[in-house]
């Protein structure tokens, strides 16, 4: 177990399961202990493993069993007997057990939510990373809050459509859609659509989007194809000095402070020099390679990504960048075939959630550059990839944690890696 800024964090440990254990539905008091990841936090019930959400740490709560599997239990804390200081009431009525799925932390005070993310970031590095708390404690890990504040900032919502034709939000872990009035943490925009108060017959969920350039969308998921409703079919973003305008169904970053953010944070770990060249993988739109090019001038940027949206909308916006080159590939298979080659200077390594993986590390390591910014979106899996570039005798130099997702239990990293000194 580790302690980092105010909140334990398990190392989850998982025994065998008891002959008679919890069963489902079943509720149990019990002394909550360290926060995990995945917004739970982790107690114990006669050895028995008990994952809890809408708890926090040291708290004594009834807690009813939701889901039963080998070694470990699902919980949700239904009563809380002996509050923690850092409870407060949740500003969403839907933020509860039984209720919509989308926050995780609505009922913890904002300061202690940052803790609660760092320390969930430092137990990761700890236990799947191999990395030492002295080490993280070199490195000043902490997770830092965005402009904006908690509500109103999620500036693309995904509702669901139930059997009566309501748009809702999910329960946690089911597919069942709660009827909710309004996403607190919806941008303002998004909050004034109708889309929860209309029917949607032909759909099976409704997407909406409102832009950092004023842009508001509706469009509608018929059979997994995407219906324009309302609002332009491209939208507007303003970030890194430059407008991007990209297909609604492109990726682009929830939170409206997001981008700018995190590109800051990627020039100022990796200090690109002009001559300098460099790689932007999985890298969407551009954002990324847009930041490079603007620090080393006429040098070769290479984008790599898979997504067509994401591969358009790339030559599109950064076609007065002639130095850039988009390569239409996933990663793994742009470096295995070679479709981009090294030496290359500088990488920004943006993968999706589940991690670049060992051989995309090993392929980078191979192309002998002087740095890398790893940005990334789970704690777990940038731990596996940070233990693959340690293994290979790179280290993490330096870290920054963004609460890039605020009420939820997602926290955005970027990380700087480095190789052996004298390389």
């Amino acid at each position: 177990m580790t302690e980092s800024g105010g909140q334990r964090t398990a190392t989850t440990p998982v025994p065998p399961a008891p002959e008679r254990g919890l069963a489902e539905a079943e509720r149990v008091e019990l002394t909550v202990d360290a926060v995990a990841p995945g917004g739970h936090c982790v107690a114990r019930v006669d050895g028995q493993v008990v994952f809890v959400r809408h708890a926090l740490p040291g708290e004594r709560v009834i807690a009813e069993v939701t889901e039963v599997h080998r070694g470990f239990v699902r919980a949700d804390a239904v009563t809380v007997l002996d509050p923690s200081p850092d409870r407060v009431e949740p500003p969403c009525p839907y933020a509860r057990p039984g209720a919509c799925g989308g926050c995780d932390l609505q009922h913890v005070a904002p300061g202690a939510q940052l803790a609660w993310k760092t320390a969930v970031v430092r137990e990761q590095l700890v236990r799947l990373g191999g990395l030492t708390d002295v080490e993280l404690d070199q490195l000043n890990v902490r997770v830092e809050a965005l402009p904006g504040g908690l509500l109103g900032w999620r500036s693309r919502v995904r509702y669901a459509v139930d059997g009566a034709d309501r748009a809702g939000l999910l329960k946690h872990r089911s597919h069942e859609v709660v009827p909710i009035d309004r996403c607190r943490i919806a941008h303002p925009a998004i909050q004034q659509l109708p889309v929860l108060t209309e029917r949607w017959p032909a759909a099976e969920a409704v997407e909406t989007i409102a832009s950092t350039g004023g842009d508001v969308t509706v469009t509608e998921i018929r059979d997994g194809v995407p219906t324009p409703v309302s609002g332009p079919a491209e939208v507007r973003e303003v970030a890194a000095g430059r407008d991007w305008t990209l297909p609604a169904s492109a990726f682009w970053q929830v939170h409206p402070a997001a981008a700018d953010t995190l590109c800051t944070a990627v020039l100022d770990l990796l200090d690109p020099q002009p001559g300098e060249t460099g790689w932007d993988l999985y890298g969407g739109a551009g954002l990324f390679a847009a930041a490079l090019a603007g620090r080393v001038g006429d040098a070769r940027i290479t984008l790599v990504e898979s997504s067509r949206d994401g591969v358009e909308a790339a030559r599109a916006n950064l076609a007065d960048l002639p130095q850039i080159e988009v390569v239409a590939a996933r990663v793994e298979t742009a470096l295995t075939r070679r479709r981009i080659t090294g030496p290359v200077d500088v990488v920004v390594l943006d993968p999706p959630r589940s991690g670049a993986g060992a051989q995309v590390v090993r392929d980078i390591v191979a192309a002998g550059p002087r740095a890398v910014a790893y940005v990334a979106c789970d704690p777990a899996a940038f731990a596996r990839d940070v233990r693959t570039f340690t293994d290979l005798g790179w280290r993490l130099a330096a870290l920054r944690g963004f609460d890039l997702f605020p009420m939820t239990q997602h926290v955005e990293q970027v990380g700087l890696l480095l190789p052996p000194a004298g390389r």
